[in-house]
C-alpha cells in the first residue's frame, strides 16, 4: 500500500499526519487529508484545510 501524504499548516507548521490521525479531534489514523470534514481545522491554531499544503 503506497503511503499517504502528510499535509503542513502554512500559518503554524502543524504536520497532519495519517498514520496518526488526531484522536484527540475525533479522527481516527488512516484517514487521508482530502477525506477529513469539510469543517477541519488545524488543532494549534484553528485555520481551515485550506490553509495547508503537501508536505513534500
Amino acid at each position: 500500500m503506497e503511503p499517504k501524504e502528510k499535509y503542513i499548516c502554512n500559518i503554524c507548521g502543524w504536520i497532519y499526519d495519517p498514520a496518526q490521525g488526531v484522536p484527540t479531534e475525533g479522527i481516527k489514523a488512516g484517514i487521508d487529508f482530502k477525506d477529513l470534514p469539510t469543517d477541519f481545522v488545524c488543532p494549534e491554531c484553528g485555520v481551515g484545510k485550506d490553509q495547508f499544503t503537501l508536505l513534500k
